[in-house]
């Protein structure tokens, strides 16, 4: 955590904006990240991986709460930002547009796109926005069961697996991690600000630190993470993400839409 505090006051226009979006990318992300372990509440190989996944999608559920809830720092609505924008406006990491579609691509979440989503907030926490500063630790505290979950998993897939599991863990982790790197790696302006501002790590650095804690890992599927390619897909700098969106049914889903019709104040 870094010494000095940077108020919203002291910010400019886009300094602000930028801190919005990066802001929003991780809320959202946190969000489709908890309903895409709630797909698996009923569906994982054991009762016990279906009690794990319950647990970890409440946690992300949680901490997009506490994120969205740092726009009101920014003068934003975050009621509004959470329950009324549609899905072309979602700004959470390309990998979790669509569902996971079995457990070996379930695994490769807890441990890659999880461990992505975690060292960006990391990178968040250890600048010099003081609500990051403050309401991230515990975040962090929390995704150490998510990662040692995944690991435990990773490991069993990838060495004492059918030969049916180690190829769809493979394809997974072969799949997810081009569109990650280039997602830590914020190619953009807008990212390049917030680091040179002390509001985040650097794109190169939050790569750095997600390849060396999955290096040896990824290896066990025959994964070798140095030499993954980088997702050449347009980049939306508006949103700090690839082209696309979630589909809209699993934003009503996420935003509670038809449950909270039937709520009476």
């Amino acid at each position: 955590m870094s010494d000095t505090t940077l108020s919203v006051e002291a910010m400019d226009d886009a300094t602000r904006s930028g801190l919005k979006r990066l802001i929003l990318t991780l809320a959202d992300s946190k969000r489709l990240m908890g309903l895409r372990y709630s797909d698996w509440l009923v569906g994982a190989p054991s009762i016990e991986a279906g009690i794990a996944v319950s647990s970890m999608a409440q946690d992300e559920w949680g901490h997009a709460r506490l994120l969205y809830a740092m726009l009101k720092d920014l003068n934003v609505d975050p009621q509004e930002v959470e329950h009324t924008r549609p899905a072309e406006e979602y700004a959470s990491v390309d990998v979790l547009d669509a569902p996971f579609a079995d457990w070996a691509a379930v695994v490769a979440g807890m441990v890659l796109v999880d461990g992505a989503i975690t060292v960006a907030l990391d990178a968040f926490c250890r600048g010099i926005f003081d609500p990051a500063c403050s309401r991230i630790p515990k975040m962090l505290s929390e995704e150490e069961f998510h990662r040692s979950l995944g690991v435990a998993w990773y490991k069993r897939l990838a060495g004492s697996g059918s030969e049916e599991a180690k190829d769809l863990l493979r394809r997974a982790t072969e799949a997810t991690l081009p569109v990650l790197l280039r997602w830590l790696s914020t190619p953009d302006e807008v990212g390049s600000k917030l680091a040179a501002m002390g509001l985040t790590d650097s794109g190169e650095t939050q790569v750095t630190a997600f390849q060396d804690g999955i290096r040896a890992l990824v290896a066990t599927a025959g994964v070798d993470v140095d030499a993954v390619e980088v997702a050449t897909d347009p980049w939306d700098e508006r949103r700090g993400r690839g082209p696309g969106h979630p589909e809209e049914e699993a934003v009503e889903r996420a935003r509670g839409d038809r449950n909270r019709m039937l709520f009476v104040e």
